[in-house]
């Protein structure tokens, strides 16, 4: 099994050669800042997946990404704290563990750096499905129902019928808004879902940057009892911290990298604290 810091690596590989429709080796080397042979171990791994295609000079990527609008507009926002929350929490889950995803971008994160890891996935989210479509190593589970065409997420009773019927090891959550009262969501459909993917979980991780603390969103999901961590990053105030403990929530704080152009040129995962 490759380690943390090679598959951050190949996550940021694939971003690039999307990215550019075209790369070339010695672009590659250059953007990651690693050897020529590192650069081929990790396309020959990628290319082994079905992710890229290698071709006479360059590479590509595989098969046809289609975007979603929504999903686009909200990725990039608060974008090295998602990174480096998606890092800390892959960490925390083996191999072998059903992992459930719901569509969020910082969980799309997650998502990326399971790829390669042998453990199956349950998601309703088309963009976290795509990325294990192809996987060998990964068994896949994609839940059925009206699919949101700005989010490419499944939504209504299909899906949670079918969830009702499954127990995960552990289900990882975005979040529109988390204050002290829990969890609240933006989408009125999708909460209903939500509740169900927490009640198939065996434990429940949300991942949400600074941003999302403090913040009420259309929908109420959850209270913080039915949550057993929280990864954030460094922006979070310490009143958030404390909340977490007071509510028996395990609480990491993950660092990102000083800058975007650093984290994309460092072979180095983001530092994390701890707080229980």
């Amino acid at each position: 099994m490759c380690g943390l810091q090679t598959r951050q690596r190949r996550s940021r590989l694939i971003d690039f050669i999307r990215s550019r429709g075209f790369a070339a080796l010695d672009e590659l080397v250059r953007e990651l800042g690693v050897s020529e042979s590192t650069i081929r171990r990790d396309l020959d791994a990628l290319e082994e997946q079905g992710t890229v295609r290698r071709t006479h000079g360059g590479v590509l990527p595989a098969g046809t990404v289609h975007r979603l609008a929504e999903f686009d507009e909200r990725q990039p926002a608060h974008w090295a704290a998602k990174r480096a929350i998606a890092a800390a929490a892959a960490e925390r889950i083996d191999d072998g563990e059903t992992v459930l995803l719901d569509g969020g971008t910082t969980t799309y994160e997650v998502a990326r750096l399971l790829v390669g890891r042998s453990i199956q996935v349950v998601t309703n989210s088309l963009p976290v499905a795509n990325l294990f479509a192809s996987e060998s190593r990964a068994d896949l589970v994609l839940l059925g129902g009206y699919v949101s065409p700005r989010t490419g997420v499944c939504l209504g009773p299909y899906a949670n019928e079918l969830l009702g019927r499954l127990h995960v090891t552990t289900t990882v959550l975005s979040a529109a808004g988390i204050t002290a009262e829990g969890l609240y969501n933006a989408h009125l459909l999708l909460a209903e879902t939500e509740q169900a993917m927490l009640r198939a979980a065996g434990r429940v991780f949300v991942v949400a940057d600074s941003s999302k603390f403090g913040r009420k969103s259309l929908t109420f999901v959850s209270g913080l009892d039915s949550i057993d961590l929280v990864v954030s990053d460094s922006g979070l105030g310490p009143q958030w911290r404390q909340q977490m403990a007071t509510a028996g929530v395990e609480m990491v704080i993950a660092v990102p990298l000083p800058s975007a152009e650093h984290a994309s040129h460092s072979n180095h995962a983001p530092t994390r604290e701890s707080h229980t």
